[in-house]
């Protein structure tokens, strides 16, 4: 039976390590169940793995897309379970490793199908809020 081992807790409390030594034990890679640090330069107020950290075990969804780029708890979805079909050929177990309960909770329980956002909308939307403020949105 495979397995996903998934160790969570607020910043700064030792997961990383705990998760790199578990990984270890285990031969498994580390997949990063962190909204945060899936963002490139996101180093400051995250509690990121360090390089050492890194070098130890391979890691999945550190520093993955830039801080202007989208991405949701579905992308992670999808993506983090994707990934999980593939590293189990070669893994009796992986391990996951973060504080983001909505992305653990999107992997292992799986998210409500709502539909994307029309990024046309979306952009008209930001620039809105950017030359008016919140009220003509509201309204």
């Amino acid at each position: 039976m495979k397995k996903l081992l998934v160790i969570l807790g607020p910043t700064g409390v030792g997961k990383t390590n705990l998760s790199i030594e578990i990984a270890q034990y285990l031969k498994s890679p580390i997949i990063s169940s962190d909204s945060r640090q899936i963002f490139k330069g996101m180093t400051i107020g995250t509690d990121a793995p360090t390089s050492e950290q890194l070098e130890k075990v391979t890691h999945y969804f550190i520093s993955k897309i830039a801080i202007d780029e989208y991405f949701s708890a579905s992308q992670f979805e999808d993506e983090a379970r994707e990934l999980l079909t593939q590293l189990h050929l070669h893994h009796d177990c992986i391990v996951m490793s973060g504080g983001s309960m909505l992305y653990i909770d999107a992997v292992t329980k799986g998210i409500d199908d709502v539909p994307d956002i029309d990024p046309t909308l979306r952009k008209q939307l930001t620039d809105l809020y950017e030359e008016e403020g919140i009220d003509p949105i509201r309204q």
